[in-house]
């Protein structure tokens, strides 16, 4: 079977060999000196002044950034499931917020949000989703930064990159904590968050809030590489073989061509058979289609062409289908995702099968790899 959801994504063999050696516990000098290469490769990922491992899910890291970078009130971007769920997140910890909605297909604009700030004037942290995967679009998160600084720069910005980091290059410059998730492109399995946070964020921070999920005792423990909590040891040693990987393969401004490559030759090849892409700005992640007959495209490629990808939530909930692009990916999987495709399309007497899609994908696969 080929997983080609947006998460968890596939863990490559080297990765899932390094992960199968023997238990190492956390407590030892051979686990810190694994901790400090992470770290190092880490810092080069994020480009941050600090990075922050955390032995949870994404979620898990999105209620650090919000209990410890907003004190007040939590403007948050409610344009899918994972939006709306950094609102939920303040005010289950009993701080105000302010929610900004929009459709699942539709990103905020700036304006939007300088809008609300100006009205606001208690907002002191904005959450913010870099790739929704929900529907798969993307935020114009980099510009919100930027004019929300120059409004008021003790306003923390925090950016939910779980489908971005590894995905593409991400400007940090106003960016105070950009939030990363092991099971995306990363591919790992899930359980392991990461955070890399600005010199503002840690000030903010200070003596840090909550108690697993203070962050201010994870950065003193990671400073001396090791963690405040037991460590997820067998993910970190995982995540270390994966970002060797890459460099190995050319380093992340390769991966992110490739990311950046894959996704607009699966768009041009899906759109060339008919489909239609959901949200008005895609993501790199993931190309997300918006179709009448999603569910049983599902269920073809999941039974007759050995394809799993993911489905809607909520009210998308067989309504949209959506395809991983995330990782390294062989361009053979994804040719046969995109073939599949049409051929899911024949099989409901939607259109006649003629290699359509496989043809754009590869025309647009190697003229944008300039192949």
């Amino acid at each position: 079977m080929l997983l080609f959801t947006p998460g968890p994504t596939p863990v490559p063999q080297n990765v899932r060999n390094a992960m199968s050696d023997e238990t190492m516990h956390h407590r030892t000098p051979e686990f810190e000196a694994i901790f400090e290469k992470t770290r190092k490769h880490l810092f080069n990922l994020f480009g941050s002044d600090e990075v922050v491992m955390l032995a949870s899910s994404g979620t898990g890291a999105m209620e650090a950034a919000v209990v410890n970078l907003c004190h007040n009130t939590l403007l948050n971007v409610n344009s899918g499931k994972f939006g709306e769920r950094f609102g939920k997140i303040a005010i289950a910890h009993g701080l105000k917020n302010v929610e900004i909605k929009n459709e699942w297909d539709t990103p905020v604009s700036v304006g939007e949000v300088v809008e609300a700030v100006k009205n606001n004037p208690d907002i002191d942290a904005i959450a913010v989703q870099i790739s929704e995967s929900a529907g798969g679009l993307r935020h114009p998160v980099e510009a919100i930064a930027k004019a929300v600084k120059e409004i008021n720069p003790n306003i923390m910005i925090i950016a939910d990159g779980i489908t971005a980091v590894g995905v593409e290059k991400i400007d940090i410059t106003n960016i105070d904590c950009l939030i990363a998730g092991s099971q995306k492109a990363l591919m790992l399995p899930p359980g392991l968050a990461i955070l890399g946070l600005s010199n503002a964020a840690i000030e903010k921070i200070g003596k840090g809030r909550g108690y697993y999920f203070n962050l201010a005792t994870e950065i003193k423990s990671q400073r001396k590489n090791t963690t405040a909590w037991t460590a997820a040891t067998t993910l970190t040693i995982g995540l270390l073989e994966i970002l060797e990987t890459i460099e190995k393969n050319g380093g992340l401004d390769k991966l992110y061509e490739e990311t950046a490559t894959r996704a607009n030759a699966v768009i041009s090849a899906l759109q060339a058979i008919g489909l239609h892409i959901y949200p008005k700005t895609p993501a790199l992640s993931m190309t997300t289609i918006d179709d009448e007959n999603a569910s049983q495209i599902r269920k073809i490629l999941k039974t007759y062409f050995g394809v799993n990808v993911a489905g809607g939530q909520d009210h998308l909930d067989g309504k949209i289908f959506r395809i991983n692009q995330m990782g390294l990916i062989a361009p053979y999987e994804i040719s046969w995702v995109v073939n599949s495709v049409e051929l899911a399309l024949a099989k409901l007497g939607r259109r006649d099968y003629d290699g359509t899609a496989n043809k754009v994908f590869n025309e647009n696969y190697f003229k944008l790899a300039g192949k």
